[in-house]
């Protein structure tokens, strides 16, 4: 059984499986193996790794073996001071995890474009790409998602036009992953959906810079040739001895479930399943980021809006995709019965449709008010939210800093 605790819980004897932290500040070659060295355990706390998941089946001791070393006193003084929180203290540490788990995903992804862009740079250069190296950023994406799926997945949406591309492969690798799990696919299964997501469109690396690069909205012609990138990027990761899923998400994440896609126009359960899958993050991520010949859409609008694409998606597999994101998704605008706008901050613990959110502005007086953060699944909480609202309609000024 794996387990996350905190580094200062190890113990020698115990087996890590992965892991926390920055990969590249990681003090190992490797991310799993047996702790026997008393001085691994002080490079994992000198390295400022906060947390690790151990494999209770490998490992010789557990976190509730008897201490085969002493724990630092830091963790002895945590522990003392946990009963005596107050049922306030306990909300706040609450928000103050949501707001340090989205700081932790911004800087996931900060860290980990330069090797995202270098990936596609020697794609272009026509290097070889070994597919493998990638497997210490989808484990940490993995991490992330596993820690907070929120957070993550909500700091995914967040790019320029400078960096869509790199930053779009890092957003749809985290859906992939997190979509995984919400199916309960295995671990192997897991990493080949993450792998695939942050090398789904590889073959952009291949495509003509002025049309890749082009601020504005592409051509038909202009169109068609982007259209190339599937096939490209499969033979790439093919020629690189990447799995044969990982190259089936490169070639079909285009493909529609009513045959109207491309490049091959399969239909149904031609698609396979990772592809099916991608087919759902790819579009939700492009469309909720802002590009620039148009607006990002808002999340709970791009929910709905997806819905009624009939014929484009598996429905099963967007019934689950809804129920990993939310219908009213981290940073959503959405509209109160009392006539107030909030965005969401948190999803709902318990249900879809009760998240926790931050209360702005007034429809009736058409003015801001004091902000006010109301967890709506609380039995004493009467607001009740009326639908997604657009935030095109209001152009509020850096509406994303009410939720970041």
């Amino acid at each position: 059984m794996t387990q996350r605790i905190a580094s200062s819980e190890l113990r020698l004897g115990m087996y890590i499986k992965k892991l926390g932290g920055s990969w590249m500040k990681h003090p190992f070659l490797r991310s799993s193996f047996l702790l026997t060295d008393p001085d691994d355990i002080k490079k994992i706390l000198e390295a400022g790794i906060e947390e690790v998941w151990i494999d209770e089946d490998k490992g010789e001791a557990s976190k509730t073996s008897p201490s085969l070393q002493p724990s630092p006193p830091a963790a002895e003084t945590l522990s003392d001071s946990l009963p005596q929180q107050t049922a306030k203290d306990k909300k706040s540490v609450a928000r103050i995890s949501m707001e340090e788990d989205i700081n932790r995903a911004r800087k996931l992804f900060n860290d980990a474009k330069p090797q995202v862009m270098a990936m596609y740079q020697d794609a272009r250069l026509g290097k070889a790409i070994d597919p493998q190296t990638t497997l210490p950023l989808v484990n940490e994406i993995d991490l992330m998602v596993q820690r907070n799926s929120a957070a993550i997945l909500s700091v995914a949406r967040l790019k320029t036009h400078d960096d869509y591309t790199y930053m779009h492969s890092l957003a749809v690798c985290a859906l992939m992953i997190s979509m995984a799990r919400q199916l309960n696919l295995n671990e192997e299964q897991v990493k080949l959906a993450g792998v695939g997501g942050l090398m789904h469109d590889l073959g952009k690396s291949l495509m003509p810079l002025e049309v890749l690069n082009k601020p504005g909205k592409l051509s038909d012609a202009e169109y068609n040739i982007m259209k190339k990138h599937p096939v490209a990027g499969a033979k790439l990761l093919q020629n690189s001895g990447a799995e044969p899923e990982v190259v089936d998400i490169a070639l079909h994440h285009h493909e529609k479930m009513n045959g109207l896609g491309y490049p091959n126009r399969l239909q149904g359960d031609e698609i396979s399943l990772y592809s099916r899958m991608a087919a759902i993050c790819d579009v939700y991520d492009a469309v909720t980021s802002e590009r620039a010949y148009k607006q990002a859409w808002d999340p709970a609008g791009t929910i709905r809006e997806m819905a009624k694409w009939e014929g484009h998606f598996d429905k099963p597999l967007f019934n689950a995709f809804v129920k990993m994101v939310g219908i009213y998704p981290v940073g959503s605008l959405v509209r109160l019965s009392s006539q107030k706008l909030a965005v969401v901050i948190e999803p709902g613990k318990g249900s879809l449709v009760t998240p926790k959110v931050k209360v702005f502005f007034s429809l009736r007086s058409k003015a801001p008010i004091q902000i006010q953060v109301i967890d709506l699944s609380l039995p004493s909480c009467k607001e009740t939210i009326d639908g997604p609202e657009d935030p095109s309609k209001w152009n509020f000024k850096q509406l994303q800093d009410l939720w970041l």
